[in-house]
């Protein structure tokens, strides 16, 4: 694999330099801090004399322009004035994107919870229920800056900065490469025969981790990597299991999800396709941080040849699971 010289985003970001942005939005810290699970951003629970903690998320510099960002945090909000769910930014003086000493960030008010359990039928159509409901906002009008959901950006050059890069192992290197060409070019057959979709405004990583379950339900958090695409792409990632297993959870999300929008079933072949791209992109997304020192930490794993067998062996999976005929409803 080739060197990669280290390169330190955050390194400016002290715990002194934290603590002052927080209080220059006008909170008084008490000194508690908790690093929370994020390595794209860096994201902190701050703990506020007389009153309850924050959240604060400090975006990564150079991954998303100002007015991307201004437009997550609009989506929130305008997703919140419907009632529905989500967690969106405080505002100071109409501001919600702050800025300090070169980092931007946004603060959020603290909401505990727990993961959903995709168990239950009853929490499967709630979800479905408030998906529909996210799904109605986001159809009414286009996103302007954020990107589209699309195979060149989560296929084609993810393929391409791990091949031009060195990231894989020799013995790895040729198979992966005609594999993944294999692979996206049967993708973008896929989406030919579908034919033209209907796109809107996603929250693009609605995996459980995202969905905060309280006794009075879910609420969504980290807009982060919201986007343009299909609906499905906010419904695949909740299911697991076998196949029969996965239809029977996708019936009841869809059953809860219908009673406030309509779904287009054509939709369900695009399932392992998108979680194909997904799988592409995250090896990428890696390999593309591996310069921050969060990276190497968190994910020791990443440069051992078996984890790049076990990815090759997965992409072959996959080459014959977008083949097959799309998840039944009953």
């Amino acid at each position: 694999m080739a060197a990669k010289a280290m390169h330190r985003p955050y390194d400016g970001l002290s715990p002194e330099v934290m603590i002052a942005a927080i209080e220059a939005a006008g909170f008084c810290c008490d000194g508690r801090e908790l690093a929370l699970n994020s390595y794209e951003n860096r994201v902190y629970q701050i703990g506020i004399e007389d009153g309850p903690p924050i959240v604060a998320k400090f975006y990564r510099p150079g991954r998303w322009t100002d007015e991307q960002i201004n437009e997550e945090h609009a989506f929130a909000w305008e997703l919140a004035d419907q009632e529905i769910p989500v967690v969106p930014p405080m505002r100071f003086d109409g501001r919600s994107l702050l800025t300090h000493e070169g980092f931007r960030y946004a603060i959020y008010p603290r909401r505990g919870g727990r993961w959903p359990d995709l168990e239950s039928e009853d929490v499967r159509l709630w979800l479905g229920r408030f998906l529909g409901r996210i799904h109605r906002v986001g159809s009414a009008r286009p996103f302007a800056a954020r990107p589209l959901l699309t195979v060149d950006e989560f296929g084609w050059q993810a393929r391409a900065f791990l091949l031009e890069n060195d990231w894989l192992p020799g013995h790895i290197a040729k198979p992966y490469e005609s594999l993944s060409h294999e692979l996206l070019d049967r993708i973008e057959n896929v989406l030919g025969e579908v034919g033209e979709l209907y796109l809107l405004r996603l929250h693009g990583d609605c995996h459980p981790g995202n969905i905060l379950w309280t006794d009075d339900g879910p609420h969504f958090v980290d807009l982060d990597d919201s986007r343009m695409g299909p609906a499905v792409q906010d419904l695949w990632m909740l299911l697991s299991g076998e196949r029969d297993e996965m239809a029977l959870q996708l019936a009841d999300i869809l059953r809860g999800y219908q009673e406030f929008h309509d779904f287009d079933f054509r939709e369900l072949r695009l399932i392992e396709v998108l979680r194909t791209l997904r799988m592409m992109h995250y090896e990428a997304w890696i390999a593309r941080r591996w310069q921050d020192p969060a990276f190497p930490r968190a994910f020791p794993w990443f440069e051992d040849n078996r984890h790049w067998e076990e990815h090759l062996l997965m992409l072959k999976e996959q080459a014959a699971l977008i083949d097959e005929m799309p998840l039944p409803m009953s």
